[in-house]
C-alpha cells in the first residue's frame, strides 16, 4: 500500500489566514494538524495540532506558565481571543521548519518512519510538481497498518 492509497483531501490554511480561522478549520475538520500552503498550493509547513495550539497561546503564558494561574476561569476559556486576528504567518516561528511531505508512492513504512521521526500526525502528499495532492493522517496510517496482511 502507498500514500496515494490512503491519502485524503483535507482543508488547508494560508499564511494570511487568521489564527481563529486556522483553529476553526482544524476543529471542524477534526484534523490532527494543519497544512499551510502557498498561493500555488504547495505546502509551506505541516503543523501538528499541538503546534497549532501553540500559535493560539500568547507568548507570555508560554514563557511563564505560572501566569496562567492568575487568570480567572471565564477569561481562561477565551484566552486566545486577544490574538485571534493575528495571522498564521504572524505566529509562525522563523525560520519555518521544512514541511513534512512524501510522494504518492511512499510506502506505509516510509510514512510511519517520517511521522515518528518528525512527531507529526499529519503528512502532506505532494505530486511531482510539489503541489498538494492530499494528506495522510495518523489515524489513516494506523488503520491501514492494522488491516495489512503479510504478502498483500
Amino acid at each position: 500500500m502507498q500514500a496515494r492509497d490512503i491519502a485524503v483531501q483535507v482543508p488547508t490554511v494560508t499564511l494570511g489566514d487568521s489564527i481563529a480561522h486556522a483553529i476553526q478549520v482544524m476543529a471542524l475538520g477534526r484534523l490532527p494538524g494543519l497544512i499551510v500552503i502557498d498561493e500555488a498550493q504547495r505546502p509551506i509547513v505541516v503543523l501538528p495540532g499541538t503546534q497549532v495550539l501553540r500559535l493560539a497561546v500568547p507568548v507570555a503564558f508560554q514563557e511563564d506558565p505560572a501566569l496562567t494561574r492568575t487568570v480567572d476561569e471565564a477569561h481562561a476559556d477565551t484566552f486566545w481571543y486577544e490574538i485571534r486576528d493575528l495571522t498564521v504567518g504572524d505566529c509562525l516561528a522563523t525560520p519555518t521548519p521544512r514541511p513534512v511531505i512524501v510522494k504518492p508512492s511512499a510506502t506505509l513504512l516510509e510514512l510511519a518512519t517520517l511521522m515518528a521521526r518528525q512527531r507529526s500526525p499529519l503528512v502532506a502528499v505532494v505530486d511531482e510538481a510539489g503541489l498538494l495532492a492530499g494528506a495522510v493522517t495518523l489515524d489513516r496510517l494506523l488503520s491501514a497498518l492494522a488491516l495489512a496482511r503479510p504478502g498483500d
